[in-house]
């Protein structure tokens, strides 16, 4: 039996926001899981943040980047099609305290990771800005799902068509300055690899205590494969598990950036396979 997909609508360019019948996630999920899923039986196996459970239509929102052959079939998914698995929830779920002042910080569709973060930190009471950014305006996804949540958010755009003009690690800088009243307590951040390294050293000399959001290679999601191994404080874990949320201060983004390389050259090749076999469709179509 597939997931039925509810809804599907584009956030940005190559980004899809679909919703997906998923009952059993929805009983158990919380902020920080996440799901495996496959569009078709013979599809990769593809981990995606839970953005959004709605218990009452017992459906999940997922928020997918159209990079490889399977994400761009997930992506071409429409309304009223099915989804063949949808398995989950996975990992741990978010340790959410009140702290006072909580900073979530995502780039691109990291945003989607820390979006449910947004409102598990607002229900303890905290004060909660977030940090979005993108290439351009186009690539900044949910800030009004975020205004809507948080008691400030600030976009950012690397051409300045948009918000602050720069980085996210900027506009966080920034921000912890100007928040000598009500100090930055606590940082969560979710995207590029470069970006959340980025964020753990602008923290790390201030102290303020900052969790990231891996993401590595990962393929069955129950810690028996090894592929989402990461090194945290000089320590073999596993992001499926243990995860996919670790103190960044002690990550070592250098080998989850090297890890995350490994298989280009097979992404190449499934990309330009799955073309081929597009333009044989159209060809025999005519």
């Amino acid at each position: 039996m597939g997931h039925r997909v509810c809804q599907s609508e584009w956030l940005a360019p190559e980004v899809r926001r679909l919703v997906v019948e998923a009952p059993h996630v929805v009983r158990h999920c919380g902020p920080g899981q996440f799901v495996i899923v496959r569009g078709r039986p013979q599809g990769e196996r593809i981990p995606l943040t839970i953005a959004h459970a709605d218990r009452t239509a017992k459906t999940v929102t997922l928020i997918i980047q159209a990079v490889g052959a399977s994400t761009r079939q997930l992506c071409s998914l429409e309304a009223g099609q099915e989804m063949c698995d949808v398995a989950g929830p996975l990992g741990q779920v978010t340790h959410i305290e009140q702290v006072g002042h909580a900073v979530i910080v995502g780039g691109g569709v990291g945003t989607a990771v820390i979006y449910p973060q947004a409102g598990a930190l607002k229900s303890k009471g905290n004060r909660v800005s977030a940090v979005i950014g993108g290439r351009s305006k186009p690539y900044v996804i949910l800030e009004n799902e975020l205004k809507a949540i948080c008691d400030a958010v600030y976009p950012c755009t690397d051409d300045g068509s948009y918000g602050f003009k720069g980085f996210v690690t900027q506009r966080l800088s920034k921000l912890i300055e100007e928040s000598a009243a009500d100090p930055v307590k606590m940082v969560l951040c979710a995207g590029p690899v470069p970006m959340m390294r980025a964020v753990a050293e602008v923290t790390r000399p201030l102290g303020i205590h900052t969790v990231a959001s891996l993401n590595p290679i990962m393929v069955d999601g129950t810690g028996m494969c090894g592929g989402c191994r990461v090194q945290v404080d000089g320590k073999t874990l596993f992001a499926c598990v243990d995860g996919p949320e670790f103190d960044a201060h002690k990550v070592d983004f250098r080998e989850l950036s090297d890890r995350l390389t490994a298989y280009k050259e097979q992404e190449k090749r499934s990309m330009e396979q799955a073309v081929a076999a597009h333009a044989c469709r159209i060809g025999l179509g005519k």
